[in-house]
């Protein structure tokens, strides 16, 4: 459970750090929402490229027993729901980091189509 401490109060840091740095390093309002965009999205594209960690092990094990079937056709949905949205406001910070969600999660369906889960789960 330490590890588990550490990291959570690692990514505490990291955000107070972020807060800190917005709110009494850039005054100008200009300035600041865009670094504050770009900050995000790194977040964002980093969440939707998480559940890629495993490929390795996946294509090692040629099982999809460590991904998630019904957080893949979510993240699809959302991803491609906040795209679409950016999309129609023409918002790169919106649109941008979102684009990887889409991809990552139609790569995880070809995985779930190449290694089909009825050979690990019994769903």
């Amino acid at each position: 459970q330490r590890p588990v401490l550490l990291q959570t109060l690692l990514l505490l840091a990291v955000l107070a750090t972020g807060y800190s740095y917005f709110t009494l390093l850039i005054t100008d309002a200009q300035t600041r929402l865009a670094r504050l965009g770009l900050f995000c999205s790194v977040f964002t594209i980093t969440m939707y490229l998480s559940p890629l960690a495993d490929l390795a092990k996946i294509v090692r094990t040629k099982s999809t027993r460590c991904l998630s079937f019904p957080l893949t056709v979510t993240t699809f949905l959302a991803s491609t729901s906040w795209t679409l949205y950016g999309l129609q406001l023409r918002d790169l910070y919106i649109m941008v980091p979102n684009m990887p969600g889409v991809v990552t999660s139609v790569v995880r369906f070809w995985l779930f189509w190449w290694y089909p889960s009825s050979r690990d789960k019994p769903y």
